[in-house]
Parts: C-alpha cells; structure tokens; sequence
C-alpha cells in the first residue's frame, strides 16, 4: 500500500445465507468447524449464486459482493454507482466496518465517517448534542476537540432549536442533517456517504455537495460518494466504478463510468417508438403497449422541435379501480427530471374492467436538443401501486432554429423553449 493510498480494496468478498438469520444450522457450523480444524476452506465459499435480484435462483446461498478490487488515493473523490440491489451499500458498510467480509482484505489509512442509512450512528434517547459527543468520541476525538466543532456542526445542520431534544422526536431530514454535518465536521481522513441524502431537501443536498467538494479538495480528505443523481456524481467525483450483481463491471473517468451506468440503463427501453411487452404486474392492471407518434401520426423516437409528440399509452384493467392514476416523467439521461404530468388531473374516476387508451400530448418547441427517457408508473392512491416506476422509452429530439435549420450545438439547460420576444424601438426617449 503506497504512501498516497488511503484505501486498498483486495479480492474483498460478501456472501449471505438467504432467509436465515446467522451463519445457518448447527450442521453448517459443524462442517465449518471440522473444515477449520483440518487447515481447510470453509465449504460453503465454494457455494452460491450471484446477487441479482430479479431472478428467484437455486441457492440459498448468496454473493452480495464477490472479487472486488480498488485502490482510492488520498483526496480523491470515488462516485460508486449501480442498480438498486448491485452491491453499493454492503460495499459502503464493509468499508466503515459495520460488518466484515467473507474473504478479502481491506486497508485504509486514517479515519473513517460514514453516514449510511437515516438515523446509523445515533442512540434515539439521547440528544443531537448528545450524539455529537458520542459519534466524536467514537471517532476517537477528545471532549475539547469536539466542542471546537459543536457550533459549527449544529449552525451547517439548521437544528439549533431542536439540538437538546431527543433524536428520537426528529425528522427523517433532520436526523441526516445532524449525521451528515457530524460526519463532515469531525476532520476524517476519508468520508462515506450513501445516498441517504435524498432524504433532504433540495436546499440541504446542494450544501452538502458544495461540504463535500471542500472536504476533498480544500482539504485534501478522501470521499466515497453513492447516488443515483448522475448529476451529483457528475460534480462531485473525479472517479467512480460501476457495481452489477456485486461484482465491479467498469471502472475508470467518472464521465466514462456515468456513461456506460446510462447506456446500460438504457437497453431495457425501447428506442423504435415503440413498447410492446405485455407486464401483469398487479393483477388489476395490465399495460400492453405504449407508442410514441409524430404529428403525421408515425410511430418513431426521432423528433423535431417543432412538431408534438403524441404518447399513446394501451392497457387493460381486469378489476374496476378507484381514482386510477397514471403518472410519466420525462428525464434527460442523467436523471434530471424535466418534468412530470398525472392523468389524475384530468380524470378522477373510477374505471370499470376493460380494455382502455390514455392519449397524452407533449408540446412542440420545448425540448432542447438531446436524448430524453420517459418512465411510466400507475396506481390507486393510499390503495396499492399497480405498476412501479419503469423506464420505458426513449426518444431524441432535434432542435430548429427559426428559420428551419438544425441546430448543432446544445442550448444550455434542460428545456429550450422557443418564446415570444417583442422589441420596439422607444420614441422620442432622452438620453443623457
């Protein structure tokens, strides 16, 4: 491990028993027993079946992280990306030591501040202030440094009225403010962070971003950073790798790896216009296809500014459902949301069994030029989800300019609306 190196990853491995509590029966601890008194490998490392989520499997015996490898060099920003379920959050709790590998080694220089999951850290019956002073003192910080930082940690957090009361009555917000500005304010060699900041508000995440980026960069700290905001990570890190069943499938310039996390994001949508696979998800609910047309009625994913587009959304319901809602968000690659419509607004009825068309029209001259993605969920509302949110298409779109030319370059920004401008010159106005 060099001098720059503040954390060496090697062969690290995490395997689970599924639905056991424990290593498994008194047999299995026997078998490990006799294996480990032999000089042998335990048997069960022989054993087990990937961790991908989707599919049911044949083992009971599961790889949640498997031959991962990584060197992080002090100051340096690592974003670690994947699906939900690919290995980011075990890997995370390895390397703050919340649990231990299965094989591997993990090395690490200095200390560690992680804030994982709402609330990890704190005792509920204490106080904020009360939980600065233990999560300090674990840190292995004395009683005067921490109250060096006290004000500073509780100012950066926005709870100085609640900060003598219980973490207990807090807020899901609240209590990631206070672990975040500990974690961040109580100088560790090297910052964990899981994508627990979503459940802040806007203007927290953008503070907590701007703490991060002057923890690595003003003061040379070491960061790993989870989210699944490819803007965030975009801004933030300088690294990142690239999570799929627990194994790292890419790693390498954090442009490169958002990238390829978009491009494979990308390969269960549709990109011709249109998506015919037929899903069940509910039972009730039962989408069998969704089109996207031009304004000559074409079913295609290539459109121009000035024209609309039209989604035409097919399904069938097999039970009557009370106040149906059908909701698509329109994204950019990176996850920015553009915006995001219900058919609630329109109809708030109940609909009979039956087969149905949703129609919905998406106005000309408003997208910038770029690739766009739409996820498509439904549901009865405080009832029961009857299809998740999905990624289900994809379309790019061309912009014109006012005299019909196609636009090369991309206007800065999200949309790029073509708006009404009216200039008149000023009569008879003085000038001095």
């Amino acid at each position: 491990m060099s001098k720059n190196t503040a954390i060496k990853v090697e062969n690290l491995a995490k395997q689970y028993r599924l639905g056991q509590v424990g290593t498994g029966t008194i047999s299995h601890d026997i078998n490990r027993w006799w294996h480990l008194l032999r000089g042998q490998e335990d048997p069960y490392l022989k054993i087990g079946e990937s961790n991908n989520r989707a599919s049911k499997g044949k083992s009971e015996y599961v790889w949640a992280l498997r031959d991962i490898n990584f060197e992080v060099e002090k100051g340096e920003v690592l974003g670690i990306i994947g699906k939900n379920g690919a290995g980011k959050s075990t890997l995370l709790k390895l390397l703050s030591k919340v649990t231990s590998p299965t094989t591997g080694a993990i090395k690490t220089k200095g200390r560690i501040a992680s804030l994982l999951e709402v609330g990890t850290g704190f005792h509920p019956e204490m106080t904020g202030r009360e939980n600065i002073y233990m999560n300090g003192t674990i840190m292995g910080m004395s009683r005067q440094e921490i109250t060096a930082k006290l004000d500073e940690i509780v100012i950066f957090a926005g709870i100085e009225r609640y900060i003598d009361t219980p973490v207990k009555r807090y807020s899901s917000g609240m209590t990631v403010r206070l672990g975040f500005s500990i974690a961040a304010h109580l100088e560790p060699e090297i910052l964990i962070v899981d994508e627990v900041l979503a459940v802040g508000d806007a203007e927290f995440q953008k503070k907590a971003i701007g703490k991060m980026q002057d923890v690595s960069k003003g003061e040379g700290r070491t960061v790993l950073f989870v989210s699944h905001n490819m803007a965030s990570i975009r801004a933030l890190c300088s690294r990142g790798i690239m999570l799929e069943n627990g194994e790292v499938v890419f790693g390498g310039d954090i442009d490169e790896v958002v990238d390829m996390y978009l491009k494979k994001e990308f390969e269960g949508t549709s990109s011709t216009g249109e998506y015919n696979n037929r899903e069940d998800v509910s039972g009730e609910f039962i989408l069998n296809s969704i089109q996207l047309l031009n304004s000559k009625n074409e079913i295609t994913s290539l459109f121009l500014s000035d024209e609309t587009i039209t989604v035409k959304i097919n399904y069938t319901l097999t039970q009557m459902c009370k106040n149906l809602r059908i909701n698509l968000k329109v994204l950019t690659p990176n996850e920015t949301v553009v915006f995001t419509t219900s058919s609630h607004d329109a109809d708030k009825t109940d609909q009979l069994p039956g087969k149905y068309t949703a129609m919905l029209t998406l106005p000309k001259d408003f997208f910038n030029k770029g690739n766009y993605k739409i996820a498509l969920n439904s549901g009865m509302p405080s009832i029961k989800v009857l299809f998740p949110p999905k990624t289900v298409m994809e379309f790019n779109l061309e912009k014109l300019t006012s005299s019909g030319s196609r636009v090369s370059e991309v206007f800065p920004g999200v949309t790029a609306p073509l708006l009404k401008w009216n200039i008149k010159k000023t009569i008879n106005e003085k000038h001095y």
